[in-house]
């Protein structure tokens, strides 16, 4: 399954969205136990969620690591 996973987790008290991926704590959280439709829905949201978040070393909008996180 598809993740944005970085392995950079630290979710920013400020936002609530992790650093690495721009998920949030109950996304990680559910990620395997979502359907594709659902995983597919928050990937669109990344990008414009990292923006906020600011510069990353390795942003979500690259990321497309085979895990289960």
């Amino acid at each position: 399954m598809v993740s944005p996973c970085v392995n950079i987790c630290s979710i920013a008290s400020s936002s609530g969205l992790c650093a690495g991926c721009g998920r949030t704590i109950e996304e990680i959280a559910g990620w395997a136990a979502f359907s594709d439709e659902e995983r597919h829905a928050v990937m669109r949201l990344l990008p414009a969620r990292m923006k906020t978040i600011g510069p990353s070393t390795s942003p979500a909008t690259t990321a497309s690591t085979e895990l289960t996180a």
